[in-house]
């Protein structure tokens, strides 16, 4: 039996050296190029904090389009220019579409959610996402009408201020509102507690994640858990997340699948009720879900649409010409329709300069899911590589003057709207924006309808070109804030209670 024994032990050695010989090894990486390291901090002390995408760009300029950076110990490929980003993007399918476990993201979804997640729980995240919004009628008539009722309530609360300075930031209000009615099925008064303690919630959390003691933990998470530096954002966090449970508590059918679909959470609930065999739809992921819904549906939009006035404001001219055109197509008090966007080419190409030149995320991590060949290179499993869209946004080979703002980048020589291949704002291929169309329909139909309206001026004793339009620290390119005034071009009011309908 001993001999037995030993004689199937040496059959199962030699079939294992067998199989170890003729297994194909996987081949060596080959990295780009980049700057020398230092010990432990890799190359930190080349990169700007508050404009860590600027400093990238730089070294591009040194290294080429694909380099290697060393993020403390973390070795990373950057992509700069629109060439190697869209190759990445678009020519790499999947082998480019995860996430790297960015440590503070870990902490706040443990990997769930649609932003920050990989694999089968990102997939599943994001089809039911595409599928619900298209369901609630994102991009068509019942949600256009949505967004005029609350162009219409904006239009209100401005002017109660009867032409006297307004804070910026109150032209976010109009976006959130938008978010918010398609994730809970109604829309809040402007000045309903929830409303107002979700805002500044959002607000609180943006800043923390853009601060230089967040980017450290996220290098440095063991040093970073060690400081605590973590702890103030978590209780942010916590208490969104303290509300989106009661708001969907009280979206939670008394019965299985009872009720209509009416908004993202009446999906969410009717998802997880039914078959979950994989358990991608508890309801930690339905909070998770709707918590980077919140998070990145009103900062981008409302970060967005406050640029647009305030570049307006810095820019009487192109306002100008902008208010001409839409008084020749819309007349005097219409309102705007997606359908315009054909015939309005110059507003058009304005807000798609608006969106060009502010950068508003200059990046988004994305990870390696397998070996794969990059720019020449061979990335192995695992690596972090961050597509800079700031990069193709202000690229000097896709844009005549990439550092001025100029809405003639989108027409041509007739006048005429002109697609931009570089123009990614909302990043390409797998991982596009999954908010891209409810963002576009946004934009255009409350910058369209306010600069019909109004026209938009610096405070008084303030020249346009005094404006500030240094962005401001956060987690997005968000703009300072200031104070604008508006002023009724064609009399009258808005014909709405302020923040009401």
């Amino acid at each position: 039996m001993a001999l037995l024994l030993v004689g199937l032990l040496l059959l199962l050695g030699l079939w294992g050296l067998l199989r170890a010989h003729t297994r194909t090894p996987s081949p060596a990486p080959r990295w780009p190029p980049g700057p020398r390291p230092l010990p432990l901090i890799g190359n930190l002390h080349l990169l700007c904090v508050s404009q860590q995408d600027r400093s990238l760009m730089e070294l591009s300029e040194r290294y080429g389009p694909v380099f290697t950076v060393h993020l403390g110990l973390q070795k990373t490929v950057v992509l700069a220019g629109y060439e190697a980003v869209r190759e990445a993007l678009v020519g790499t399918g999947s082998k480019l579409a995860d996430r790297p476990p960015v440590a503070v993201f870990q902490l706040i979804q443990g990997g769930g959610g649609i932003f920050f997640s990989s694999g089968a729980r990102w997939r599943a995240a994001r089809q039911f996402t595409v599928r619900t919004l298209h369901d609630l009628g994102v991009g068509r008539g019942p949600m256009v009408d949505k967004i005029l009722q609350e162009l219409r309530c904006l239009m209100g609360q401005l002017d109660s201020y009867g032409g006297r300075p307004f804070p910026l930031a109150l032209l976010g209000w109009a976006p959130s509102n938008i978010t918010f009615t398609l994730l809970f099925g109604r829309r809040f008064d402007y000045q309903d507690p929830v409303f107002v303690s979700l805002l500044r919630l959002i607000d609180d959390v943006m800043v923390l994640l853009g601060t230089p003691s967040l980017q450290l933990f996220n290098i440095y998470p063991w040093l970073g858990a060690l400081l605590q530096l973590h702890r103030p954002v978590l209780r942010k966090i916590e208490e969104v997340r303290a509300i989106l449970r009661t708001l969907l508590e009280t979206r939670r059918p008394p019965a299985p699948g009872a009720g209509p679909v009416q908004s993202y959470m009446d999906a969410l609930i009717q998802q997880g009720q039914g078959k979950d065999p994989h358990g991608l739809f508890a309801e930690a992921d339905m909070v998770a879900c709707v918590l980077d819904m919140v998070m990145a549906g009103t900062e981008t939009t409302s970060a967005t649409l406050q640029w647009a006035a305030l570049l307006m404001s810095r820019h009487p001219s192109v306002q100008g010409r902008v208010q001409e055109e839409l008084d020749r197509v819309l007349g005097p008090g219409r309102p705007p329709r997606l359908e315009d966007q054909r015939s309005l080419p110059y507003t058009s190409a304005v807000l798609h300069e608006v969106q060009r030149s502010i950068t508003l995320l200059p990046h988004a991590p994305r990870c390696v899911a397998a070996d794969t060949q990059l720019g020449g290179y061979l990335l192995p499993k695992g690596t972090p590589v961050i597509p800079l869209l700031s990069s193709v946004l202000l690229d000097k080979t896709q844009w005549e003057t990439p550092r001025q703002f100029n809405p003639g980048h989108f027409l041509d020589a007739d006048g005429r709207f002109v697609k931009r291949a570089a123009f990614l704002p909302f990043s390409a291929g797998r991982r596009v924006c999954v908010g891209e169309s409810l963002a576009r329909s946004e934009l255009f139909l409350l910058f369209a309808g306010l600069l019909h309206r109004y026209r938009l001026l610096p405070p008084p004793g303030l020249s346009p070109g005094a404006l500030d339009t240094t962005p401001a620290p956060a987690f997005t390119m968000r703009p300072p804030a200031q104070a604008l005034c508006v002023v009724p071009r064609h009399g009258g009011s808005a014909q709405a209670d302020p923040g009401r309908v």
